[in-house]
């Protein structure tokens, strides 16, 4: 009566078939559940079906063997990539020219910013020195409008600009010291 009730569980539970089948198969049921395994494979086409293809599979499984590589593998194929020429380090992976363009790119602006800066003071010339070949510029620094010069937007951003690039020089330089220093290579 109990083997009845276990079958009538098994087939009304929601655990598939196919992984009560593996279970049997692989010997991880219990006895109560195998016997009640092969009451169903017995009187059940449908679990007959699955039970031979699912048989099938696993005897395939365990008659395969696992490919091993060869005890020198490791040796051969380090033998094959020391056949080419490996391209040895460079000291500097950045073209120097690219590095040019960039340093003439912000020495003119900086001219472009000090002849901007230049303009705007106010320069005064006194008549009165007539001996003198060169006129005389009397500077008010009283009149310049520094609010105006430094509220500008292009300027704040060519400031900020000029500040985050003197910091990453300031970090490159610092780098390339401390690896001197501790005798690592310089990329």
């Amino acid at each position: 009566m109990r083997i009845n009730h276990f079958k009538v569980n098994c087939m009304n539970t929601t655990q598939p078939m196919e992984d009560r089948l593996w279970d049997y198969i692989d010997g991880l049921s219990s006895p109560a559940e195998r016997s009640a395994i092969e009451e169903l494979i017995a009187a059940n086409q449908e679990w007959l079906r699955k039970y031979h293809e699912l048989l099938d599979v696993h005897q395939l499984m365990t008659a395969s063997e696992l490919d091993e590589p060869p005890m020198r593998f490791t040796k051969n194929v380090m033998e094959e990539i020391a056949r080419y020429q490996v391209a040895p380090a460079t000291k500097s992976y950045i073209n120097k020219n690219v590095i040019r363009g960039f340093g003439a790119f912000f020495l003119t602006m900086i001219a472009g910013f000090f002849v901007y800066f230049l303009r705007e003071f106010k320069w005064t010339s006194s008549g009165n020195n007539s001996s003198n070949l060169v006129p005389s510029y009397n500077l008010n620094l009283e009149k310049f409008n520094y609010e105006k010069v430094f509220s500008s937007t292009p300027i704040t951003l060519f400031m900020l600009v000029m500040v985050i690039l003197g910091f990453v020089l300031l970090d490159m330089y610092l780098q390339r010291k401390k690896q001197q220093t501790s005798g690592g290579s310089i990329p």
